[in-house]
């Protein structure tokens, strides 16, 4: 339990509140109303995003046996849920609560954090996480890569065919 705190509070607390709250700060950003349309975005944004995170984070704990942290790895590949869409859809769930706040503040210096956040990812998914990954499951993870995008949904689920879910 003591490693998923630790995991929250370091990876997605600090991303969707400390950093934003610091921009927002430094930047001297003045919160105005913003229109209806604009704040039914950002909830609905915002929540979608909570439940894919939520949901991902339930799923390493109960196939994966680990934390989304790197210090605490999971101990078995996860391909159930969203992740037979979508490589990375605990990401996908921060980004979208990053549009969320975008949205329910209008500030545009968050839209440039979403942008320099997922930019990141997009450079430390290939170059570390996906190499710790192929070295721990090998093949397994070799075919889920073909099968499923890092980034954009696949339409259909990606039904494995030589893995099963007790032998990852």
């Amino acid at each position: 339990m003591l490693s998923w705190i630790k995991a929250l509070l370091i990876l997605p607390f600090n991303v969707l509140v400390i950093i934003p709250l610091l921009i927002l700060y430094f930047t001297k950003y003045q919160y105005k109303s913003q229109p209806f349309g604009f704040l039914i975005v950002g909830i609905g944004l915002f929540l979608a995003g909570s439940l894919l995170a939520i949901w991902t984070m339930v799923l390493f704990a109960r196939i994966g046996k680990g934390t989304p942290a790197p210090w605490n790895p999971t101990k078995h590949l996860i391909v159930e849920g969203p992740y037979r869409y979508v490589r990375n859809p605990m990401i996908s769930g921060v980004l979208l609560m990053l549009a969320g706040e975008y949205f329910l503040t209008g500030a545009n210096q968050l839209l440039w954090w979403l942008g320099v956040f997922f930019l990141i990812n997009c450079i430390y998914f290939p170059l570390s996480e996906e190499k710790h990954l192929a070295e721990r499951f090998q093949d397994k993870y070799t075919e889920y890569k073909k099968n499923v995008p890092r980034w954009i949904p696949r339409l259909t689920p990606w039904r494995q065919t030589c893995m099963r879910r007790d032998s990852v």
